[in-house]
């Protein structure tokens, strides 16, 4: 799907007019979206399960010209009545089950009718039996040219040929809201159902000019030929999934409540794009640019500042890797009248970084602090003491693998600081041992945001490596966080990220999981095994080329596990069980 052109490709966010927390992102309509209902149909084929897809007609002005869709159109008013003729399924069942208060069987109406609009098929119930006659649907399908042309409704046809529309036989699959930012909103229901018997599908040749029938995966493989917008090929691949008319159907008749998805444009490297939910900007781009001004990017460019609020910049390191994502985030704190500013983690030891850093600061900079001293994240502290005068906090090195063991700091921490920046901002330091004995989380009480460094990691999870790294440390510190009241998380590698909670929680019940595998692959009958036998068998869900990383964290849990008196070393054999007392 293409999108108009951004008001502006300025990463300044909207919401410097005031933070924005994540309970403000949630997917509403607004006034300005129209409701829409749409139909997947599907048949049975020789060669699977296929799907029909429809190509609208070329239109000026209309950036869906070319694309293939399902058959679907906007709800009208008359649907609302029309739902009186439907069968097997009342209003209340049908607006309990798309969530409304009232109203939702007009969605089962509008969709049957654009089915039979747009596709020639329609799902009905004659007077005399469950199921139309092939010449009962000849009759009617000849209806379709003045329903096109508006000279008949709907309910007239139902009634001129004794019909009822059979509400049952297509079901509830997903609903999507076209974003913020884009001329037409469209608030749109999507049912799936098989097609008709005896009835053949045939486009309108007005609004659509084309049709195919297509498995799933060979929708998808032709994705950017057919121009399938975000909802239609998040919808194909959860059919390709499925595999099967029945496994769908069965599928959409077990779903409870169906979310609302929304997807965020934003300006990727090829243009305005859409982003969704479950892509890593999309929180940060919900709350930088809720209207969808197309202001905010997608991709963490390397030297680029980016205004998160009027209090706080990132500047991303050019350093990334299978280790550090995206590269180093390092970020500048303060503003106000002052206009002074305070850098965390200046990164890598790279002079590009630095002078990316001097660039983005809007005024001097007068404190630099560090979350830990691993090589991606302090470093560069000393070039920019050097040429700001700034001084350092932060923690020193407590072993040397692995450490920046050169980072001084000019103020040690022990977590518990405060420090009052420019602009007002609350600044507190966190002690969080774990993936580093030194490690600091940084609190800014104002945006309610944790700056985690290494302890989360958008997307992945980080390695504990002993002695340095204790599994220990790491989830107790993991739990004293879920006591604060957050609403976002500023990682050192990746996005700004919502629901704090739900993020620290599942890196606990990770880790608990990971752990439960590393006892169970200690053999119940006392012998031991090799950590290279662990590895494969604990991280049999990560590459073999991340096995030797991947040891460093298994060492940590079996650390944990000898001090809960689960696990015990065997001399040269490796890990065994502990013997129970």
């Amino acid at each position: 799907m293409r999108y108009p052109a951004p008001m502006s490709t300025v990463q300044t966010p909207t919401a410097a007019r005031g933070p924005i927390t994540a309970r403000d992102w949630a997917p509403t309509p607004g006034a300005q979206a129209r409701e829409a209902a749409s139909v997947v149909v599907l048949r049975r084929d020789a060669a699977g399960m296929q799907v029909l897809l429809m190509r609208r007609a070329p239109r000026a002005g209309d950036i869906h010209s070319g694309a293939s869709v399902f058959p679907g159109g906007l709800v009208d008013a008359g649907d609302g009545e029309g739902a009186a003729l439907c069968t097997g399924l009342d209003d209340a069942q049908a607006s309990a089950r798309l969530g409304l208060p009232a109203g939702g069987l007009r969605f089962w109406f509008a969709a049957m009718r654009e089915c039979f609009e747009e596709a020639g098929l329609l799902h009905a119930a004659a007077q005399g039996g469950p199921h139309l006659a092939a010449a009962e649907a000849d009759a009617i399908a000849a209806q379709r040219a003045a329903l096109n042309r508006r000279e008949t409704t709907m309910a007239q046809v139902c009634s001129r040929f004794g019909i009822r529309l059979a509400a049952d036989r297509i079901l509830y699959l997903d609903h999507w809201l076209t974003p913020p930012g884009v001329p037409k909103r469209y608030d749109t229901r999507f049912f799936v159902t098989e097609a008709p018997a005896l009835q053949v599908a045939e486009q309108d040749g007005h609004e659509l000019d084309d049709q195919q029938w297509l498995t799933p995966a060979e929708a998808l493989q032709r994705r950017r030929e057919l121009k399938l917008a975000p909802p239609t090929w998040r919808i194909l691949e959860r059919l390709q999934r499925l595999g099967s008319v029945d496994a769908v159907l069965a599928h959409a008749r077990a779903l409870g409540a169906v979310p609302c998805t929304m997807p965020r444009l934003a300006a990727g490297a090829s243009g305005l794009q859409p982003v969704m939910p479950d892509e890593p900007a999309y929180a940060e781009i919900a709350r930088c640019d809720p209207e969808g001004l197309g202001s905010h990017g997608c991709e963490l460019t390397p030297g680029a500042a980016v205004r998160l609020s009027p209090r706080l910049i990132r500047v991303t390191a050019g350093n990334g890797s299978v280790m550090t994502g995206p590269g180093t985030n390092t970020y500048l704190i303060g503003g106000g009248e002052a206009n002074e500013w305070a850098v965390l983690d200046p990164g890598p030891d790279d002079d590009a970084h630095v002078q990316a850093i001097l660039a983005a600061a809007p005024g001097p900079i007068r404190w630099i602090f560090v979350t830990h001293t691993h090589a991606d994240h302090s470093p560069a502290a000393r070039a920019l003491k050097a040429l700001t005068g700034a001084p350092l906090h932060g923690m020193a090195a407590r072993h040397a693998e692995w450490q920046d063991t050169a980072f001084v700091p000019d103020r040690p921490l022990a977590g518990g600081e405060v420090f009052v920046l420019p602009g007002g901002s609350t600044w507190r330091a966190i002690h969080t041992p774990g993936h580093a004995a030194n490690h600091l989380c940084w609190l800014l009480d104002e945006e309610r945001m944790l700056f985690t460094g290494d302890h989360v990691m958008q997307g992945s999870t980080v390695v504990i490596n002993p002695p340095d790294g204790s599994m220990s440390a790491y989830l107790r510190s993991l739990r004293e966080l879920l006591a604060l009241d957050l609403d976002w998380l500023a990682p050192g590698h990746g996005f700004l990220m919502a629901e704090p909670r739900r993020a620290l929680q599942a890196l606990i019940d990770h880790r608990l999981k990971r752990e439960a595998k590393v006892l169970a692959a200690l053999p119940a009958d006392g012998s031991a095994r090799s950590v290279d036998q662990l590895v494969a068998l604990v991280y049999d869900d990560a590459p073999p080329k991340m096995h030797p990383v991947a040891r460093r964290s298994l060492m940590a849990h079996l650390l944990k596990l000898r001090d809960d008196a689960l696990a015990a070393p065997d001399g040269e054999h490796g890990w065994r069980r502990a013997a129970r007392t």
